[in-house]
């Protein structure tokens, strides 16, 4: 079996969709031939954790951890406490001094990101490994991007044909926009961007919006592996309905934050049953940021209607999944929205509950949502829309149609699509 080495910050008990790509493609790489190896950081900075996560990799996967030291690490001592990242600090509302300082630190000179100090050891020492590991290919998945660079770098010693995954834009990425950017920065990203475009063998990204934008600026040869699920995932429980309750059941699991607002949705659901006691609830499973907490702690109705999950395992989601009538999907609303296509979007459609999403009409998700008759997905803006939606919802109920096959969206049939790209770049 050919064996590859997965270069990923992001490992469990690490959460997220990021770690699920990459978890998932592990899992199902070895019935194509090929043997992953997986190199991620000892000691990484990150605040999602879920140890059940560490069950789901596979006996025969090889893990190979190397320390990494984060200037977070410096940050938290200067502070005495704090956030464990930059997308935490940029969630205040009236950061400190030292917080705006990180902020530009992070932006201006910790390029592409804080992990650039895992790059020149990191190198040094698959370096010293590489002789005993016939590695075939090399395959790197950001953010963060300095994955990519540690990929690059190896390449330039070795030869070795190299993949790059990109979860999200590079240059164009909108959480770039947040950093207060000098020009000098900016152009320091788009040049190590190229690097890596004319470099790396093979370009992969998770959505043709992002496909085409990279082609843009001067990407070529990147194809589209989506995300998926896992059809072993999900328990033998959720083919039922969630019974005939007189309350409808709407759930939205991940992450609420500035740029996933749940703000307009709430607004709907108050006016639509504002009047009403105990006809609708909304759970929130996962991690709401303190702004929403505090507009849910201050109304009455909210208080009543509103449940706050808090962050739960992947494998204890589904319960909740399988209580609901509705799932709600909230989209970014930002420049970068119309590629973004959550994990869960299709972890979503598997569980046969219709989905309500917030997010661009026009956009990637939407197409997928439409095809499959898997819900609607309206604007951010579109209050009334999204109540015209809810209404007829709650007089029908109507189970989620999936006119598509939803198997074409399963891991291992998105893990074929990844071996044989693997395959063409090892043997050219």
């Amino acid at each position: 079996m050919k064996r590859v080495l997965i270069i990923t910050y992001y490992w469990p008990p690490s959460a997220g969709s990021g770690v699920q790509r990459w978890l998932k493609f592990s899992k199902y790489l070895p019935e194509f031939g090929w043997q992953p190896v997986i190199f991620t950081p000892e000691n990484p900075d990150f605040s999602l954790q879920d140890e059940s996560l560490k069950q789901e990799v596979d006996k025969h996967t090889e893990v190979l951890k190397f320390p990494i030291w984060e200037p977070y690490h410096l940050f938290r001592t200067l502070k005495k406490q704090g956030p464990k990242d930059t997308a935490s600090i940029l969630e205040y509302k009236d950061p400190g001094l030292l917080d705006q300082l990180a902020v530009w630190l992070r932006g201006n000179l910790l390029i592409p990101d804080p992990r650039l100090f895992w790059i020149k050891p990191s190198v040094k020492f698959l370096e010293g490994i590489w002789e005993q590991n016939d590695f075939k290919a090399i395959i790197t998945t950001g953010p963060p991007h300095s994955m990519h660079l540690l990929g690059r770098n190896l390449k330039r010693k070795t030869g070795i044909p190299w993949l790059a995954d990109f979860r999200d834009p590079w240059s164009t990425w909108e959480f770039l926009d947040t950093l207060k950017l000098s020009g000098f920065a900016r152009k320091k990203h788009q040049k190590l961007e190229r690097s890596v475009f004319e470099e790396a063998d093979r370009l992969v990204t998770i959505s043709p919006t992002f496909q085409k934008e990279m082609i843009a600026i001067g990407a070529k040869d990147i194809q589209v592996l989506l995300n998926g699920f896992d059809p072993s995932d999900i328990p033998e429980f959720l083919a039922t309905s969630p019974g005939s309750s007189s309350v409808l059941e709407i759930v939205y699991s991940g992450v609420i934050d500035a740029i996933r607002n749940p703000l307009p949705f709430l607004k709907v659901l108050k006016s639509v049953f504002g009047n009403t006691s105990g006809k609708v609830r909304l759970t929130f499973v996962g991690r709401v940021n303190e702004s929403v907490k505090q507009l849910l702690s201050e109304d009455n109705w909210f208080r009543a209607h509103v449940v706050l999950a808090g962050y739960v395992s992947h494998k204890e989601v589904f319960s909740f999944y399988q209580k609901a009538n509705l799932l709600l999907l909230i989209l970014t609303n930002t420049k970068n929205a119309k590629g973004n296509i959550p994990g869960k979007l299709f972890e979503y459609m598997a569980t046969g509950r219709q989905i309500l999403a917030l997010g661009d009409p026009k956009g990637d998700s939407a197409s997928i949502i439409k095809t499959s008759e898997a819900g609607k997905v309206f604007s951010h803006t579109d209050e009334t829309g999204m109540a015209q939606f809810i209404k007829n919802f709650q007089t029908n109920k109507l189970p989620n149609k999936l006119e598509a096959d939803i198997l074409q969206y399963s891991r291992k049939k998105i893990t074929a699509q990844l071996a044989l790209l693997l395959d063409e770049i090892s043997q050219a």
